[in-house]
């Protein structure tokens, strides 16, 4: 087929500071649920807009927590997410926002794209851990401590976590040695690192099903007898088991204090400083490989066809200049590092979590706009939490929300192997994308396609480049076709069809 002529420049809206959900007009603010535990104050979030209304109690922990020094450089380095009072006069006019037992009203800066750790590659919860030990250890000598250490209280602002829940900062007891914390953080961070590298048990499988991680006892059953006296799992594993069963049952606990302050805080940085070392010890490996790891090396493309498909890209980016991209199927990112060297923010996703920790440390190493995750559009995060409302479906989070969505080499693979029709995937592309998506097809006598049949080419017997077109023809126009020389491949630029 013959390209289509370069004359007509798809116009991008004015990029906005974040991708989701476009909002309908008004500026209603929603609770969030993901903060109704909390007894110091309340979330609600409005398009670009995060508040939090503080009550009394919330209000006394935060003047504590922003006369510490160490705080205020975290809030200078963006290890914790920017803050700010704001009046509540003007909150006034904002409809359903409770200010009857507020006394104080902060303001967060939204981190862009929210994502969960059931999305995060192994290095990517590492990274969590890590920040969260710093915040700890970093707050102690200004009399604070952590209250809780979940990961759920990370996000992600590209390669970059941030603590985004400042209320999970505390005055700490100046004479008590003990980091109440640490069971959580041993939960959520060290054992699901474990269970990772001794059983290979991916995040997804682990946080999914529980939010609040693994229990040690649960671990211990997992173990074979010879890896229970084996470190790490003697000390993170089967001590902790076999002290719970020794416990009294319904024994109260009772706080421990020691008469002077300094040797407190002496046992407790000793204590942050042994799951420092447990953490190391459960780190992901530093090189692992997997199917879908090696790919670009032995991509499957001649010199010339590669060239052409990379050419393709770079003109579509140069062309719209999108300030948000979506790479689905990204493997390790090739694509998404030249969009992101384009200047555009990029969310990344592969079922891959090999690929997805390699992008990570590839983006967080030269500071890429980049923010990779484990994501299988065939069968894409839910809903989850409290009444299915604390953390949103990831095609939510996605929804309209990007300038330009790549395909690339991904639709046959969700069509062949996840088995999603391709009228659906054309239509869930138009959900995500506002303006443009870069869709690559595979034809039936690519090598690749054929690899995935295995016998069942009569399921695809009428699929042809014009039933491709013909699917995406109800919510795309087609503006450019970039054929790719040798093969049974090309690739489309497509403009979103306004109201679809």
């Amino acid at each position: 087929m013959n390209a289509v002529p370069k004359t007509k420049r798809i116009d991008v809206p004015a990029s906005e500071d974040r991708p989701g959900t476009v909002h309908p007009a008004g500026h209603t603010m929603k609770p969030s649920w993901n903060s109704f535990r909390d007894p110091g104050g309340r979330l609600f979030v409005s398009e670009g807009r995060v508040i939090r209304a503080l009550t009394e109690t919330g209000r006394r922990d935060y003047q504590a927590i922003m006369a510490s020094a160490a705080v205020n450089s975290s809030l200078a380095n963006g290890n914790i997410v920017a803050t700010e009072t704001i009046e509540k006069a003007s909150l006034a006019e904002i409809p359903h926002l409770p200010l009857s037992d507020a006394v104080l009203f902060l303001e967060h800066r939204r981190i862009p794209f929210p994502s969960y750790p059931y999305e995060w590659a192994p290095e990517m919860l590492r990274a969590a851990a890590d920040l969260t030990l710093d915040l700890a250890e970093a707050i102690l000598d200004d009399g604070l401590g952590l209250k809780d250490a979940t990961p759920f209280n990370v996000l992600f602002d590209g390669p970059r976590p941030v603590l985004v829940d400042v209320l999970s900062l505390e005055r700490r007891d100046s004479s008590d040695p003990m980091w109440l914390a640490q069971g959580q953080f041993s939960r959520t961070f060290l054992l699901p690192l474990l269970a990772h590298h001794a059983f290979g048990l991916s995040l997804n499988r682990i946080f999914l099903g529980n939010p609040a991680g693994i229990d040690p006892g649960e671990f211990y059953r997992m173990c074979s007898p010879w890896q229970r006296l084996r470190p790490p799992f003697l000390g993170q594993v089967s001590i902790p088991t076999w002290l719970t069963r020794r416990a009294r049952s319904g024994s109260i606990y009772k706080k421990r204090r020691v008469d002077d302050p300094e040797k407190a805080r002496f046992i407790l940085k000793q204590l942050l400083k042994r799951q420092r070392r447990a953490l190391r010890s459960v780190a992901p490996a530093a090189t692992e490989s997997s199917h879908w790891s090696d790919y670009m090396e032995n991509v499957h493309y001649d010199a010339g066809a590669f060239e052409a498909k990379e050419k393709a890209v770079g003109e579509t980016l140069d062309a719209i200049r999108p300030g948000w991209v979506i790479d689905i199927g990204a493997n390790t990112g090739y694509f998404s590092e030249k969009a992101a060297q384009a200047g555009a923010n990029v969310i990344a996703i592969d079922s891959d979590p090999v690929v997805v920790g390699a992008l990570w440390k590839k983006a967080a190493g030269d500071g890429l706009k980049i923010l990779p995750l484990v994501q299988n559009l065939g069968n894409p995060s839910p809903a989850t939490g409290w009444r299915n409302s604390e953390r949103p479906a990831f095609l939510d989070r996605a929804r309209q929300g990007f300038d330009l969505a790549l395909l690339l080499a991904v639709v046959h693979h969700l069509m062949v192997t996840e088995g999603i029709p391709l009228e659906e995937i054309a239509a869930t592309t138009a959900e995500i994308t506002r303006s443009a998506a870069l869709v690559e097809y595979v034809g039936k006598d690519d090598p690749q396609f054929k690899s995935l049949l295995r016998g069942r080419e009569n399921l695809y017997s009428e699929y042809n480049q014009s039933t491709f077109e013909h699917a995406f023809a109800g919510y795309f126009e087609i503006r450019r076709r970039f054929p790719i020389p040798g093969r049974d491949r090309c690739l489309y630029l497509m403009e979103k069809i306004p109201g679809r």
